[in-house]
């Protein structure tokens, strides 16, 4: 599974916290949590100034905040430094979605930031920042399901269906259909 914050393009996903939340460069700590893999990452003026990724057989429990210590003093910042906090919102993994919100609430409370909640998929969606077409990223839920959206790149990324648990023949079908629907072939 991609993680959230450290994929082949590295934090695109902080392309949309940009343009849906604030109209300036900020200082921002990225937290996922919701796979097996947890990553934590210091992204500053649109330059990733640090980031840390592991996949150990420790849960995220011990090794978020250890994490997030290790960044913070690599980058050579505070934490008073950040102007907001980036938490993969899910879905994932359910403890590990509420490890990573407990660690974002309580420095954010302990700092006086505010949180921004990114939905996986989404965030998954816009590491295809820069290409073109349609973008489905796909979690397993098991048992035939998967947790997923579909997502048009065209310049800038557009919800063609919001994340949901599906069965993955629907998925497919519904694919199928929307590119029967929407996307003309040249002959």
């Amino acid at each position: 599974m991609f993680n959230l914050f450290t994929c082949k393009h590295t934090f695109k996903v902080f392309d949309y916290i940009y343009v849906n939340c604030y109209n300036f460069f900020m200082k921002i700590l990225g937290i996922d949590s919701s796979g097996m893999v947890a990553s934590v990452a210091i992204l500053e003026d649109d330059v990733i100034k640090a980031e840390y990724t592991m996949n150990h057989k420790k849960t995220h429990s011990e090794t978020l905040l250890p994490m997030i210590d290790e960044i913070v003093r690599t980058s050579g910042m505070s934490l008073d430094e950040l102007d907001a906090i980036a938490i993969a919102a899910g879905p994932g993994s359910f403890t590990g979605l509420r490890i990573g919100a407990a660690t974002a609430k309580g420095l954010a409370l302990a700092i006086d930031k505010p949180i921004i909640p990114v939905k996986t998929c989404e965030g998954l969606a816009y590491n295809m920042w820069g290409t073109e077409g349609l973008v489905c990223p796909i979690i397993d839920a098991r048992r035939g399901q998967v947790y997923t959206g579909l997502y048009q790149v065209l310049g800038n990324i557009e919800v063609i269906k919001d994340q949901e648990p599906m069965d993955i023949h629907e998925l497919l079908q519904y694919i199928n259909d929307y590119v029967i629907q929407n996307i003309t072939c040249i002959r």
